[in-house]
């Protein structure tokens, strides 16, 4: 079994809306059954007993071993703990290769996975040991380095629940909601609304009980020291027990409590000193200490937090009953569960040395031993559920205290003896207000019940009803994309929003290009939803990002296919049919909202086809409107599009509008079919967008398809009185679409420079001069820059072949770059012909002409 080209499918994808790894995976005649290979299942299943079934569900082909691999990775992730539910096994038209896709919940743990599923399945062939134990440690391991933390996690669970887009911005937990304009970011419990000032307040714990004690909020006397001598002296001035912890710490490092003797502050001091060069000495308050947080103006939760501790049995050492209690399967060395194990080092043998024990001691039987005199869960603290408990004044007093320092979700620690009654009743203060506080304690308290603090941070970022996404249209098919595109972003931008749009020419943001070549993938798509000036997109969709990483968004408000056609770029990465084709096409329209529409071209079977997979509606466009599928279509109700005479209309039910064709310039009056359909398609989606039919006739009658707007899409040029025509199509179906529009347009004598691209079937090459030796009386054929994969002279040739038995085709040159058959072409050029010039390198050819055009 060889495993090659792995992706990683980021978005929604051919098989799913999951996140997935797919692998091509080559088997030897042997292992296309595992059947035939003696044993194999068994010494599989020996080594991994929760693998599962082999062959899913209905499925009556051989099991293979890329099968064996798919569920291999699969079950591998799921006993590790990960959320992950789909795989799936195809073959190609290749004997004996298969496409193997396995979801992933993490990146780096599903790569693992295939990595030591490969090795499972290869163990199991050679009858060799695989440790099963170690595999699934380390994916737990990876699994909690690299996912979200409980923090963040929860915050991010929260907007999924809403429907908030999300992505990660870093490894970290800084994540960004929703898009373009609309966007949020976070860092853990911290929001794009958090005050930097707020939390350099929170920080510094001095100038926090400052201004917490101005606004009558309880807190403990005491003052900043810098060194031994002072610290002692200060504990003598409070007389009492003393606090002693750095100005500005943290997650309590540093930190003692109730300590008064010299030896014990001195030893205190010096602990502290190591994490802050200012410390604060204030007086102990007994009591419990809690933790409550406030988000917004609300206190949200609150949790009695207690330190880390065992209760002694008269039989056991301390060492044994920590040994015991962290052997429960709750308590964990991260994040991942709910309590984390009590930490036995020094900071505990200093605690313990206060109580009179030390590691080996045997505490009699009901004693309560301490390991730390701080609550924290990160260090084996438990945290209690107290949120309905909390007495209304003394939440009001933690709700002042986080407005007072001016965060929006602050963690507010109180040490008192009860939560009550109000703190002024029972001598207890604030002690702390953190930003960025840990929400674990009230995510999964050790006691008690959870809270949905992620809930009320998302409610404090997104209104109610707020889904923090702005209009997304996502534009496919085989011909039309581009100008389809491009025309939807002019109607947008006509209502004043900043449109970010993608195409094969570049990534534009407000009219302005930040990108350049194709950028009709994923990760174009994905930089435009992340960019703050963007109000709306539209977003060019190609087949190569689809199946190269998926789409680069969850859903969209409007998916548009143009048509399908012949097809273009078949017998690539295993797409060998139109319908193979058609099938990575529709993943937009399975992935619209379902408050959202598909624009689908009702004269494409294929296209058509396609409406039972949107769960939103549908709008049909095609020329005639009397196509069955139009006409059932409009007489249920539905809305469709279509051309009339000297008209666009857009119809639903016996309501309709009408658009003039002579005011949309793109169509030269309707003279140029393609661009009628392309405009009609456009129409859709703006219809889909709600956006005001004023708005739209502004926009078809100001959008001029020229090389500023529209390049290398049907730009005419006026060359000593010949008409000139740059087009970028390169497939039959385009060739076919520009022969029809020509033919509208008087001409003397027409020519055509075409060349083709080597990444095409040879049928498909051959097929284009096909069409146009039928049509034009002059072809010069050129070679392309690039023959991407295909030998000197050998695309020429092909082109040559179309050209065997043309009916109109006269005259035949070749040459050998495209600027000379451009010039070529031109230089024969009479007043009142026509030459259409099939285009490679848009932009340096359409400069080209341009200039040839200025020389005149």
């Amino acid at each position: 079994m060889d495993v090659s080209r792995i992706r990683v499918l980021r978005g929604p994808n051919l098989w799913s809306r999951h996140t997935a790894i797919e692998a091509i995976v080559s088997c030897p005649e042997v292992e296309r059954a595992i059947e035939g290979m003696p044993g194999f299942e068994v010494r599989l299943r020996a080594r991994f007993p929760h693998i599962g079934f082999l062959q899913p569900a209905g499925e009556v082909k051989a099991v293979s071993m890329a099968h064996a691999l798919q569920a291999a990775a699969l079950g591998l992730q799921s006993q590790a703990g990960c959320p992950v539910t789909f795989s799936r096994t195809v073959p190609t038209v290749e004997a004996g290769v298969y496409q193997v896709i396995v979801e992933y919940s993490e990146e780096a743990v599903g790569r693992l996975a295939f990595e030591l599923a490969q090795k499972l399945c290869n163990a199991a062939v050679d009858d060799k040991p695989f440790d099963l134990a170690d595999a699934l440690a380390r994916l737990r391991e990876l699994d909690e380095d690299v996912r979200l933390g409980p923090s963040t996690g929860a915050i991010v669970a929260a907007a999924v629940k809403r429907g908030i887009p999300f992505r990660r911005l870093t490894d970290g937990s800084m994540v960004q909601f929703g898009w373009g304009s609309r966007q949020k970011r976070i860092q853990a419990a911290e929001t794009s609304n958090t005050s930097a000032i707020a939390e350099s307040i929170a920080q510094d714990k001095e100038l926090t009980k400052m201004l917490l004690n101005a606004a009558g909020v309880p807190v403990p006397n005491g003052r900043v020291v810098e060194t031994v001598e002072d610290a002692w002296a200060a504990a003598q001035e409070i007389a009492a027990p003393v606090v002693i912890k750095p100005r500005d710490g943290n997650q309590g490092k540093g930190v003692a409590v109730n300590i008064s003797s010299h030896e014990q502050i001195v030893a205190a001091f010096n602990a502290a000193v190591k994490i802050s060069d200012e410390i604060i000495v204030e007086r102990y308050l007994p009591g419990h200490d809690y933790r409550l947080l406030v988000i917004g103006k609300t206190l949200v939760a609150a949790a009695r937090r207690d330190p880390p501790q065992v209760i002694g049995d008269g039989v056991h050492t301390i060492r044994q009953l920590v040994d015991t209690v962290n052997s429960d399967p709750l308590r964990g060395d991260g994040h991942a569960t709910s309590l984390t194990k009590i930490r036995f080092d020094d900071i505990a043998l200093a605690t313990l040395s206060k109580q009179n024990y030390d590691a080996e001691s045997i505490p009699p039987q009901g004693a309560r031993i301490v390991l730390r005199n701080n609550a924290n869960l990160s260090t084996g603290g438990t945290a209690t559920d107290v949120t309905d408990d909390v007495h209304p004044e003394l939440a009001a007093r933690a709700v002042a205290a986080a407005q007072m320092v001016g965060l929006d979700i602050c963690g507010v620690d109180i040490v008192c003896n009860t939560v009550h009654a109000p703190l002024e009743e029972q001598e207890g203060g604030i002690v702390e207000v953190n930003a960025a506080p840990g929400l674990r304690m009230h995510l999964s308290p050790s006691y008690g019940k959870g809270r949905a603090v992620g809930d009320a941070i998302i409610s404090t970022m997104f209104a109610d009803g707020d889904d923090a996404r702005i209009p997304v249209v996502a534009v496919a098919g085989t011909n039309g994309k581009t100008t389809t595109v491009r025309l939807i972003t002019h109607l947008l931008a006509q209502k004043g929003l900043r449109v970010g749009m993608t195409n094969t020419d570049g990534v534009y943001i407000d009219n302005q290009r930040t990108d350049t070549g194709d950028c009709s993938g994923p990760r174009s798509a994905r930089n435009v939803l992340f960019h703050p000036d963007v109000d709306a997109a539209v977003l060019e969709t190609a087949r190569g990002g689809v199946l190269r990483e998926g789409l680069g968004f969850d859903r969209c408000n409007v998916a548009v296919v143009t048509n399908i056609g012949m097809g273009d770029h078949l017998g690539l990465s295993y797409i060998s049919t139109v319908e193979d084709l058609a099938v990575v096409k529709r993943v937009i329209v399975e992935n619209v909202a379902s408050t959202g529409y598909a624009v689908l071209n009702a004269a494409d079977a294929m296209v058509s086809s396609m409406a039972p997979s949107c769960p939103g509606a549908v709008i049909f466009f095609a020329l005639d409107p009397t196509h069955p599928i139009m006409a059932t279509h409009r007489a249920q109700g539905h809305r469709v599009v279509f051309r009339d005479g000297d008209d666009i209309v857009a119809a639903q039910g016996e309501q309709e509008v009408r658009l003039a064709l002579k005011d949309i310039p793109l169509t030269r009056n309707g003279g140029i079919g393609f661009q009628v359909e392309n405009t009609m398609a456009s129409v859709g989606a703006a219809w889909a967008l709600s956006l005001d039919w004023n708005i739209v006739r502004a926009g078809l009658r100001t959008f001029i398809s020229d090389v500023g707007t529209a390049p290398g899409r049907f730009n005419m040029f006026d060359y000593r009185g010949a008409t000139v025509i740059a087009d970028y199509g390169h497939n039959p179906d385009a060739i076919n679409a520009l022969v029809k529009a020509i033919e509208s347009i008087p001409a003397k004598r027409r020519s055509v420079v075409i060349s083709g691209a080597g990444d095409r079937r040879d049928i498909d090459i051959r097929q284009q001069t096909e069409i146009l030796g039928d049509a034009f009386d002059e072809v010069v054929l050129y070679q392309d820059q690039c023959q991407r994969g295909r030998a000197d002279g050998e695309v020429l040739a092909l082109l040559r072949q179309g050209l065997a038995n043309a009916r109109r085709t006269t005259v035949t040159k070749e040459v050998y770059g495209e600027f000379l058959a451009i010039d070529t072409a031109l230089a024969s050029l009479k007043e009142g012909e026509l030459c259409l010039i099939l285009i490679d390198q848009i932009e340096e050819a359409l400069a080209h002409i341009g200039k040839r055009v200025a020389e005149g």
